[in-house]
């Protein structure tokens, strides 16, 4: 492979402490970095770079992690900006829309799914995205939720089955939960890394504590690592589940007692925090600097869907933390790299240094902070190695 040495970065976030400032974010001013198509060579001071066999000058620009967007649902069809306006009306979101989302998704075919998702994931990577995890949930059948895990497959193997998002109002309830544990998920295992469960007991639509457990079980057996949607809607299981259980995120995390403070601080599970839906469900933000100050490790993700965060900018996502959940700037791009590359169980990428992935996102400004200063402005993108080959 080719080598690369790229300079003229007057600030490089490695999420490597033991580099640079000795922050968290292991800073380093004025560096270089050497890394062929696929992986991160050498990082440090530009003055001490070793030759390669090409140079790519930036002139002057901040470099930070590739983001790490672990909490998706790219692939659908349909429209739901009826169902936003009907919230900033004062309407309460109760999960009920994902219904037709599920109809339109079914009626859509696989090259109409497969170009939709190719372009909310390149729009994502032009915003400096360069990991992304999609889940299914909006087929809810076993053959379509089997055809929205392959049609993701084409673009990640961070790929979830979602089987449990909703119960059909067509299904009997008991009937569905076994369906989810057990054919469906056989059929679906073999094109999925995680399972993920939608546990909501407040929620009609979604899943109490004990069907919730009853999949995610399943899962494991069938050789799945668990993710889990909870304490979105309100207080509930889903926090105290997940970390019993060892899963690796518990996304959402909106309405949480001091118990499921304590039980993410004191566990591996990632608290991943979506604030696009509290953004455009008009809902309160989660308390992210309570999950910090008790030591919990936080993840930021976009949540992109049609009904409730119908965004794929992580940029945004990192404005929002700060702004609205008590996060500083370098709290919350750390949970947009390393802290989601954890939620992920990945230690290659969130990170630049010597033997991670060449994931990395140039910034048309000097700093990190810009990305919360200058909300809206597209200032990230990823730098393409092999393009530029």
């Amino acid at each position: 492979m080719t080598a690369t040495l790229i300079t003229g970065i007057v600030e490089l976030v490695t999420n490597d402490p033991a580099r640079g400032d000795g922050s968290p974010l292991g800073i380093v001013r004025d560096a270089a970095v050497v890394a062929d198509e696929n992986t991160v060579l050498w990082v440090g001071p530009e003055t001490e770079a070793p030759a390669a066999d090409r140079r790519v000058a930036l002139g002057g620009c901040a470099v930070v992690p590739g983001f790490v967007d672990p909490h998706t649902h790219l692939v659908f069809a349909g429209d739901r900006s009826n169902e936003f306006t009907a919230r900033m009306a004062g309407e309460r979101y109760d999960g009920g829309g994902i219904a037709s989302t599920v109809s339109a998704t079914r009626a859509a075919s696989d090259d109409e799914l497969r170009r939709h998702m190719v372009a909310r994931a390149t729009e994502a990577r032009r915003q400096g995205t360069t990991t992304l995890e999609i889940k299914s949930g909006y087929g809810l059948t076993v053959t379509d939720e089997v055809r929205l895990l392959r049609i993701a497959r084409g673009i990640t193997d961070e790929t979830t089955f979602l089987g449990a998002h909703v119960v059909p109002a067509d299904a009997d309830r008991d009937e569905y939960v076994r369906l989810v544990s057990g054919a469906m998920l056989d059929a679906c295992a073999p094109h999925a890394r995680w399972i993920d469960v939608f546990c909501e007991p407040g929620s009609a639509h979604a899943f109490d504590g004990d069907e919730a457990r009853t999949i995610l079980r399943a899962g494991r057996a069938a050789g799945l690592d668990l993710r889990v949607h909870g304490n979105q809607l309100g207080p509930g299981p889903g926090v105290q589940l997940a970390v019993e259980l060892g899963a690796a995120s518990v996304d959402h995390c909106t309405h949480l007692d001091d118990a499921d403070v304590d039980a993410l601080a004191g566990g591996d599970t990632v608290a991943t925090l979506l604030p696009g839906a509290e953004f455009s469900t008009r809902s309160p933000y989660p308390d992210a600097r309570g999950l910090l100050d008790a030591g919990a490790t936080v993840a930021l993700a976009t949540d992109c869907n049609p009904g409730t965060s119908f965004t794929s900018s992580m940029p945004f996502v990192i404005a929002l933390a700060v702004r609205e959940m008590g996060m500083t700037p370098a709290e919350a791009l750390w949970a947009a790299t390393a802290g989601a590359a954890a939620a992920l169980r990945r230690a290659d990428i969130g990170r630049i240094a010597p033997g991670a992935r060449a994931d990395l996102a140039v910034l048309a400004a000097p700093s990190f902070i810009h990305l919360a200063y200058r909300p809206g402005v597209p200032l990230a993108r990823v730098l393409d190695l092999a393009e530029r080959a």
